[in-house]
C-alpha cells in the first residue's frame, strides 16, 4: 500500500488540474514539494519515489480511479524533463497465468554470487543471467549489454531499464531485449514496456525489439513474458514459468513430460 502522505499529495495534484472529460492531466516535479507544504507535511526526501510508487508499485487512489470510464484506467507517464502526466488508457494488467505448467531448470547460479548478492533486484537479474533464462524463453542466443541502463528519450525524459540484452538467431538477425524484473510488491507496468519500446527504437532502431518481463513469485517460480506492440496497444505475446532447482530435483519423469510437451 502506498504511503498515506503520497496518496494525499498525488490526489491533491490530480484534482487541482482535472476537469470533467480530460484524458490527460499534466503536472511537474516541483508540484510534489509545493503540495506537501500546502498539506502541512515535511517535504519527502525523495520526490521521485512518490511518482514511482504509483507508476510501478501500487494502484492510484480510488478518488482518481473512479474518474476513468469503464474499461479504462489512469496511469502516470513521463512527459519530458521533470514533467509527468496522468493519461487515461485501456485497462492493462500483467498477472502470471496460474494454469501454466512450471518448467524446472537446473540452477546454475554460482554459489559465491548467491552469497554476496547485494540486493534483491541485483540477485534477480543475476539469476536470469547465469541461468540463461532469456535464451531459453526466446530461443535466441543473448548477451547482457548493460544493466540499469538510464537514457534520455525524446518526449519522455530519462528512462531506466533493468537490463538490456542483445540477441542473435539462427538466421543471423539481431535483437534488442530490454528486461524488466519485478518481485515482491512491485508490478509490471504498461508504462515501462512503452518506455522500453521507445528506448529501443531510439538507440537500437536497426534491431528487432522483443521486450521481456520477469515476475519473481513465491516458491522460486519465475514468470517470463514477452510483449508486442500492436494497434490496440501493448499485448502479451508469450508467457512461460520456470523454477530453478538443484539438479537432483529434476527427475526423469519431469524430462519425459517436457519431451511430450515439445512433440505436441
Amino acid at each position: 500500500m502506498a504511503d498515506n502522505r503520497y496518496t494525499r499529495i498525488i490526489e491533491k495534484i490530480f484534482h487541482a488540474h482535472y476537469q470533467a472529460g480530460d484524458e490527460e492531466v499534466i503536472f511537474d516535479r516541483q508540484e510534489l514539494a509545493d503540495t506537501a507544504e500546502e498539506l502541512g507535511m515535511l517535504r519527502p526526501k525523495n520526490l521521485g519515489d512518490i511518482v514511482y510508487s504509483f507508476r510501478f508499485r501500487t494502484e492510484l487512489p480510488e478518488s482518481i480511479c473512479k474518474l476513468a470510464p469503464e474499461g479504462r484506467e489512469w496511469v502516470i507517464r513521463k512527459s519530458g524533463k521533470s514533467q509527468y502526466r496522468f493519461v487515461n488508457v485501456s485497462e492493462w494488467a500483467v498477472s502470471p497465468n496460474p494454469q501454466l505448467i512450471t518448467i524446472k531448470v537446473p540452477d546454475a547460479t554460482p554459489g559465491i554470487i548467491e552469497k554476496y548478492a547485494l540486493n534483491d533486484e541485483q540477485a534477480r537479474l543475476a539469476k536470469l543471467r547465469y541461468n540463461r533464462l532469456v535464451d531459453i524463453f526466446t530461443g535466441l542466443t543473448t548477451y547482457s549489454l548493460q544493466n540499469h541502463l538510464r537514457r534520455g528519450v525524446k518526449g519522455l525524459g530519462q528512462v531506466e531499464t533493468d537490463e538490456v540484452y542483445i540477441g542473435l538467431d539462427k538466421h543471423g538477425a539481431h535483437y534488442v531485449l530490454p528486461v524488466q524484473a519485478k518481485g515482491g510488491r512491485d508490478r509490471m507496468s504498461v508504462v515501462q514496456i512503452e518506455q522500453d519500446f521507445a528506448l529501443s527504437e531510439q538507440d537500437f532502431g536497426d534491431l528487432i525489439c522483443r521486450p521481456i518481463g520477469a515476475q519473481f513469485m513465491k516458491g522460486g517460480v519465475i514468470a517470463l513474458f514477452e510483449f508486442i506492440n500492436t494497434e490496440d496497444g501493448i499485448r502479451i505475446n508469450a508467457e512461460r514459468h520456470y523454477q530453478l532447482v538443484a539438479p537432483d530435483l529434476l527427475t526423469f519423469e519431469d524430462l519425459a513430460s517436457y519431451r511430450i510437451s515439445k512433440s505436441e
